[in-house]
């Protein structure tokens, strides 16, 4: 399958599994790392707007800031850093991730919206867990006023606000419950 061109200045939906649907995270450590690692390669590269690290793969919804070469090029470096990282710690050889990862060209704000909520909400669809109690998806630090580098208030004002954003979460996290019967 024919991977999408990445473009400057637009947004992407970036996602990947371990390889064979093995896991690519073990600890919360793990997931950690992997954060710093996407930070120190592409902080300068990407604007990140939503992430959610499960244990066998990870979303994140960018836009690029740079050329789309080099980002292309700085994707490939964090992966392979944390891949690298991964297999020392346990004890393992070969590829971690599976071949290329996927992205998605998010094509209007519609779309743009309906993607921050469906990577924020992976927690309740994946783990029937309650996304808010979920340490490592983008959703809490929107809710926050913490420091971060995420841009959460061009987030916020994708939604009209944070009562909008809260109450789009809310009204689809309620459909999500129902159908995994959440307690």
């Amino acid at each position: 399958m024919k991977q999408e061109v990445l473009e400057q200045n637009h947004f992407y939906h970036i996602y990947n599994r371990g390889i064979n649907g093995c896991s690519i995270f073990n600890s919360n450590e793990n997931k950690r790392y992997f954060l710093e690692l996407l930070k120190k390669h592409l902080g300068n590269f990407i604007d990140l707007y939503a992430f959610c690290l499960m244990d066998n793969h990870f979303h994140l919804l960018v836009k690029l800031k740079r050329l789309p070469d080099i980002v292309t090029q700085k994707f490939s470096n964090f992966f392979n850093a944390y891949a690298k990282a991964f297999n020392k710690q346990e004890g393992r050889t070969g590829s971690l991730f599976e071949k290329n990862f996927k992205r998605i060209k998010i094509t209007d704000e519609s779309y743009l919206r309906r993607v921050i909520v469906y990577i924020n909400l992976n927690p309740t669809h994946h783990l029937g867990v309650d996304s808010l109690n979920y340490s490592f998806s983008s959703l809490n630090i929107c809710l926050s006023k913490k420091d971060t580098s995420l841009r959460r208030e061009e987030v916020l004002a994708l939604f009209e606000g944070k009562q909008n954003f809260e109450f789009h979460y809310k009204s689809i996290s309620e459909i999500l419950e129902e159908k995994y019967k959440l307690e």
